[in-house]
């Protein structure tokens, strides 16, 4: 924990485009989407597959790396809700395939998913809501469907719903009806794109890219043997006095005090004027 807290530097791989706005200390760099970049062009065979979407466009479904397939039941939900839909979907699934599979979905063991965001024909991403897929979407301006499962996963899409950027569904309670009308939600209400195309601006407009500046403060340590100026001397405090808990038990001493002689003479006084208009009445 002191080393951690020693660094000169620190890398957040957010921005406030994704964060909610808060002071930070000035050693602390943002680099939110440091591994995006633009698309590029899709093998022959699924750029024609997306091209066989029309207007309609596609949907890209991929929960990651760590997991893999879903629970049949719950897989024969999801195919089956993709196949009342006129677009086309992209879904990394490495389970059984569902029985209730549409003509209009290709299930893959693996997807480009940077390129298929870019996509201009992508019109929603359902995801798991890991870090880089958050970071791509917004990136690419897609909007989304969430099925979060563990980690920070549900905070992620907390982040992304209230900016009205996304639909976040409970794993444990979503089936084919709940999942289609979230799809349909995020694919005809246009505010989900707009404020997402939005999210996109705003994080594209910075004066330089993310790794550039990574790449500036790691050789900006190296070049001046640290960055002790930029950090803060707080770790190296106790808890006594990082809380101010000394001032705050000087104060509240003195207060106490300030109170005990008010109450004395309070009750001086009230003595006295008792006993004087006692001794009038005798």
């Amino acid at each position: 924990m002191e080393l951690f807290q020693a660094a000169d530097i620190w890398l957040m791989r957010n921005d406030f485009t994704f964060e909610f706005p808060r002071p930070t200390m000035p050693n602390i760099v943002y680099m939110s989407g440091f591994q995006c970049k633009p698309s590029k062009p899709l093998p022959k065979e699924l750029e024609e597959f997306v091209q066989s979407s029309g207007e309609h466009g596609v949907i890209v479904m991929t929960l990651g790396t760590l997991v893999e397939h879903l629970p049949e039941d719950l897989a024969e939900d999801i195919a089956a809700a993709f196949a009342e839909l006129p677009q086309k979907v992209i879904w990394r699934h490495k389970g059984t395939k569902p029985q209730s599979l549409g003509n209009n979905t290709l299930i893959l063991d693996w997807l480009p998913q940077n390129d298929f965001l870019g996509h201009p024909k992508t019109k929603v991403f359902v995801a798991h809501g890991g870090t880089n897929g958050m970071q791509e979407a917004i990136y690419h301006g897609v909007p989304l469907v969430g099925l979060p499962l563990m980690f920070d996963q549900q905070d992620n899409f907390f982040r992304m719903a209230s900016r009205g950027v996304a639909k976040v569904l409970d794993i444990a309670t979503v089936n084919k009806n709940i999942f289609l009308e979230a799809l349909k939600e995020v694919l005809y209400e246009p505010s989900y794109r707009e404020k997402m195309k939005e999210l996109s601006s705003l994080h594209r407009d910075q004066p330089m890219k993310p790794l550039d500046r990574a790449m500036f403060w790691i050789e900006f340590v190296m070049r001046h043997k640290g960055a002790a100026h930029l950090r803060t001397e707080s770790y190296k405090m106790s808890k006594i006095q990082y809380h101010s808990i000394d001032v705050l038990a000087f104060l509240l001493t003195i207060f106490l005090l300030l109170f005990t002689i008010i109450i004395s003479v309070v009750r001086f006084l009230w003595k006295k004027l008792f006993y004087r208009s006692k001794a009038k009445k005798e």
